[in-house]
């Protein structure tokens, strides 16, 4: 039940919720008119920030730049891919597929063919109130790593976790198991500090291998010193902005969360 809340719940105070369910109060209710306004109005602004690229640009930005690429990477133990960048190969899809965070198997991939770890650990299971699926996250991730010239023996699965605390959680008895308490983490830029923060208190030690990264030095100039055909772009509400303010509000709410759950 936690777990189909956690997902359910911030819905509905993410922008686009927030603002929808602020428009059915003022149209719904009996409200004088001045109070009906002010419900119109609030929802409007809103969502015009929630899909404003400044605002989903710096709040990606503060996410994305705390763990940046170590340069040069450090050898691990063991190189912890976690899920949420695959589809699975359900009909009429040929094979598995990657996603928009699909870059954390093929990074994940590269650091192990260039010998940073001997290992990787695929993490990544099922929701149980979703709708049946025919293989985990993990098993969809060793598919597409066996594809990249991994070999099967040096892939470990961990297919029980629903969410990040659980993907951490299950890793780390797997890798205590083992006897591995260093590990090189790979997962989108964005969703790193929460990652890092949750392995690291469970005894941990994690050098971050952030990617995916939607902020890059070169857009982030060309967002805050535009030119003025840009500057006009920039001003109007779209969807990728939004979805991107969604995402970054989602992790700020994680943190919140879990730290109320004692888990950071």
């Amino acid at each position: 039940m936690f777990v189909y809340l956690s997902k359910l719940l911030p819905l509905l105070i993410y922008p686009l919720g927030l603002g929808c369910i602020l428009l059915i109060i003022a149209f719904a209710g009996d409200y004088r008119r001045s109070w009906r306004k002010w419900f119109i109005l609030t929802a409007l602004v809103i969502l015009w920030l929630g899909s404003n690229r400044w605002v989903s640009y710096a709040l990606a930005r503060s996410l994305e730049w705390q763990h940046l690429p170590p340069d040069p990477m450090p050898r691990a133990e063991v190189i912890v891919v976690l899920g949420g960048g695959t589809e699975p190969a359900d009909p009429p899809r040929p094979m598995t597929a990657i996603n928009s965070a699909g870059d954390r198997v093929l990074y994940a991939a590269r650091l192990y063919q260039e010998g940073y770890a001997p290992i990787i650990l695929a993490s990544g299971g099922n929701l149980d109130f979703s709708t049946d699926r025919g293989s985990t996250p993990a098993e969809d991730m060793t598919e597409l790593l066996i594809l990249m010239g991994v070999p099967r023996e040096a892939i470990w699965q961990q297919n029980e976790s629903q969410n990040t605390y659980e993907d951490a959680l299950f890793s780390v008895e797997i890798l205590t198991e083992n006897g591995i308490n260093d590990v090189i983490l790979v997962t989108s830029a964005l969703h790193m500090p929460r990652s890092i923060a949750l392995f690291e208190n469970q005894g941990i030690d994690v050098i971050p291998a952030p990617t995916d990264f939607t902020i890059t030095e070169q857009n982030w100039r060309s967002t805050f010193r535009p030119h003025v055909d840009e500057f006009l772009i920039f001003l109007l509400p779209n969807a990728s902005s939004l979805g991107l303010t969604t995402n970054a509000l989602k992790e700020y709410l994680g943190f919140l969360v879990y730290s109320l759950q004692g888990w950071l």
